[in-house]
């Protein structure tokens, strides 16, 4: 990955050819910035499925954000930790912001209409998605962060589609 006067520098392995997968090493809250910028430069993002894994404090939330403000959006994008989505405009389209934490019953999903959701057009976000996996679609990419002892990030991103594919190329 080059960095041009646009996106620094992020350290990380680039994919090999056709992979689909690649790690980063986040060292401060810009480098996750400048992922996310990178991703919603991506046309492909506006219809991607996001799937977030990392403990409680890992960054997923911040990165979501990251994402959204790099998206266009503006004003308060909170977690969604209690109420399980928060929708949100993009100057992509629609995003659905999904944190599946306190997710205990499947019959939730289907009652809160989450499959017509993941049916619809627009970027979806997922924290937390193992709650919800036997119900959720297969991610477009995966990013698995890990909080490392010094505060820095190691990040694994798998791409399962040909749209995450794209947006790793």
């Amino acid at each position: 990955m080059s960095a041009t006067p646009n996106h620094p520098p992020i350290v990380g392995t680039a994919p090999r050819p056709g992979s689909g997968a690649f790690t980063l090493h986040w060292t401060s809250e810009q480098d996750t910035e400048a992922f996310a910028r990178r991703l919603a430069a991506h046309p492909q993002v506006a219809g991607a499925f996001i799937a977030l894994h990392g403990d409680l404090g890992a960054g997923k939330t911040t990165f979501v954000r990251h994402l959204l403000r790099a998206l266009g959006v503006t004003g308060r994008i909170k977690s969604p930790t209690y109420a399980v989505v928060e929708p949100h405009e993009t100057v992509a389209g629609p995003a659905w912001h999904f944190d599946f934490y306190r997710f205990d019953d499947p019959r939730e999903w289907e009652g809160a209409g989450f499959r017509d959701v993941f049916d619809s057009p627009g970027l979806k976000l997922a924290e937390w998605p193992e709650k919800a996996a036997a119900l959720l679609p297969v991610a477009d990419l995966d990013v698995h962060i890990a909080l490392q002892p010094a505060g820095d990030r190691l990040v694994r991103v798998d791409a399962h589609t040909d749209r995450g594919r794209e947006l790793l190329a």
